[in-house]
């Protein structure tokens, strides 16, 4: 009795094995064929996905399977995200195209998932994506927002004077204007996203940043941070920097 009961137990799992088995490799989501190792013949890339649940939209594992003309094997472990893809874009300037992935993370605040490769020479090396650190922002007396693009340029000042009541009622400000949040920064995300920008024969491609700001939520977008970037001689060098006021400012 106790060996058949087992047996009924074992025949009751045999269909999730077999489930999650068929499903170990996830689905395939883009087919590419591109030469990212620099010996002139095309590589065979597959980007995969496993979604987190059924019938969902949010893939919980994503990577990319390459086998390389020559035949070797290489594999690439992204983190999750939505609507994931892959360009192919010599963003290093070695001739060679790189791996660039990305992926929208977080729909409330549009922040994306984004890594860089490069498989020159049949190796793989992550290339570092830049970042800026040094973006500052903080409430003033007065219902204003400073904020400092870099430590040498002049501060940007945004009135929030078309908000004042939002902001004294949500407790920022008192009813004479005066900052009493502590501590008074505002909301400073990561860099968001990124967009590969072709600049001309002769540089190539670099990349555009976007950077959001916010005052005390995500939907109370104070504006956007857009940085032109070129990479050479191992680090990001950025170009141009520009603040885009929010469209609801």
């Amino acid at each position: 009795m106790k060996n058949f009961f087992l047996f009924l137990i074992l025949l009751l799992f045999i269909p999730f094995i077999s489930h999650a088995e068929g499903n170990r490799k996830g689905d395939v989501l883009h087919t590419y064929e591109e030469d990212i190792t620099g010996d002139g013949l095309e590589d065979h890339i597959l980007l995969r996905g496993e979604l987190f649940s059924n019938g969902g939209n949010y893939y919980h594992r994503i990577w990319t399977e390459i086998q390389t003309a020559n035949n070797s094997n290489m594999e690439v472990h992204f983190g999750g995200g939505y609507e994931p893809a892959i360009q192919f874009v010599d963003l290093n300037h070695d001739r060679i195209k790189d791996v660039f992935y990305q992926s929208p993370a977080d729909d409330s605040r549009g922040l994306y998932q984004y890594e860089l490769f490069t498989f020159a020479n049949n190796k793989k090396e992550p290339i570092p994506l830049p970042n800026q650190p040094y973006v500052t922002g903080e409430f003033m007396d007065g219902y204003k927002v400073r904020i400092n693009l870099s430590p040498h340029d002049k501060p940007i000042i945004l009135s929030l004077k078309d908000r004042d009541i939002d902001y004294v009622q949500l407790g920022i400000y008192n009813k004479r204007g005066k900052v009493i949040k502590s501590p008074n920064s505002v909301m400073i995300d990561r860099i968001a996203l990124f967009e590969p920008v072709y600049l001309s024969d002769r540089k190539g491609y670099g990349l555009k940043s976007y950077k959001h700001i916010s005052g005390v939520s995500p939907a109370d977008r104070l504006g956007t941070i857009e940085t032109l970037w070129y990479y050479e001689n191992g680090k990001w060098i950025a170009l141009q920097t520009e603040w885009k006021n929010s469209s609801k400012k």
